[in-house]
């Protein structure tokens, strides 16, 4: 609460959700348990949304929370995806110890990079971590005989799970399902945490914070060491969902969808990203069934959220579920 009350800002993090909301994440958590009961190529569909709800996620507690603009997001998700891949073929351990050293790679690639990067502010925040994903990419694309280059690596093996195999489209999906409330509640515990209101009051007043005490620099690459890791955790289930990895998961191009989801659905918000990813993910999958011009319709989304939703879609959703409260 000290950032808060530093800095003049309301304890909105603190806020007890509208009974309305509540209504409506049980009503999504229903909907997305019963997804097997749909087709395999729904739920293959919204396995890839829940991933990318997770990277998306996590990425805004740089953008929406700390006020970090990334555009090197991809690096960690690269490193969590292509570790795990890396880590089952070449050295044949279990997937679950795959996810688990990806998972550290991430964290230890997130504080090298953040350490040069939480150093400088605004477009050269913005162009260095671009210019570390793009390293990352180019060693992808360049060191064949390990990652494959250009054509990807496969033959990942799927662990099991308590004697059932991830093969199992259903049991995959409930362990990504399992994965992503796992992070969804982690992240809700974390921007309720002081730490989060510090991010925030970063966010708010940079130059307040540092004035009353607070080592800026070291909580910006806490932040980033965390976002890293989550991203991480993103690209192992990826690994898992795909059971293959390519370059284009570490290209500046995957940052950058990342930074549309979370604008789509909000920022400063840990259901806005997840809705964001959604939204994305179904104009590229389903509209791209229907239309060869679905970047356009992603655009024209953007560009409305951007003119006349300033809090995304899930900010416009909230505030009709509070009144709808009151």
């Amino acid at each position: 609460m000290r950032a808060y009350s530093m800095i003049g800002l309301q304890p909105l993090l603190w806020q007890k959700a509208p009974t309305a909301v509540v209504t409506a994440y049980a009503a999504v958590f229903s909907l997305l348990m019963a997804v097997p009961l749909a087709n395999p190529y729904v739920q293959g569909l919204v396995a890839e949304i829940l991933v990318m709800a997770i990277f998306a996620m996590s990425l805004d507690l740089l953008i929406g929370y700390t006020g970090l603009m990334s555009l090197g997001h991809a690096a960690f998700f690269g490193l969590g995806a292509y570790g795990t891949v890396l880590i089952g073929v070449h050295l044949g351990l279990n997937g679950w110890v795959a996810m688990a050293g990806s998972m550290l790679l991430s964290a230890v690639g997130a504080l090298l990079i953040g350490f040069f990067c939480v150093r400088v502010t605004g477009v050269a925040f913005l162009m260095l971590t671009m210019a570390f994903a793009q390293l990352l990419y180019s060693v992808g694309v360049k060191w064949r005989d390990v990652t494959g280059g250009t054509d990807g690596m496969g033959g990942f093996q799927r662990p099991s799970l308590f004697g059932y195999s991830l093969d199992d489209g259903m049991v995959l999906y409930y362990v990504v399902l399992a994965g992503f409330i796992v992070a969804f509640w982690l992240l809700m515990r974390l921007i309720r945490s002081p730490l989060g209101s510090v991010m925030v009051g970063i966010r708010e007043n940079e130059q307040r914070m540092r004035s009353i005490g607070y080592a800026v620099p070291r909580y910006k690459l806490l932040v980033f060491v965390v976002a890293g890791t989550m991203a991480g955790f993103a690209g192992s289930l990826y690994a898992f969902l795909n059971a293959f990895v390519s370059p284009e998961v570490l290209s500046w191009h995957f940052s950058g969808d990342g930074i549309v989801m979370v604008i789509l659905g909000g920022t400063g918000s840990i259901a806005g990203p997840a809705v964001g990813s959604a939204v994305f993910l179904l104009l590229r999958n389903v509209v791209s069934s229907f239309n060869e011009y679905w970047l356009l319709w992603v655009g024209i989304a953007f560009v409305m959220c951007v003119m006349f939703m300033p809090t995304g879609l899930w900010g416009l959703t909230r505030k009709a579920l509070q009144r709808r409260s009151a």
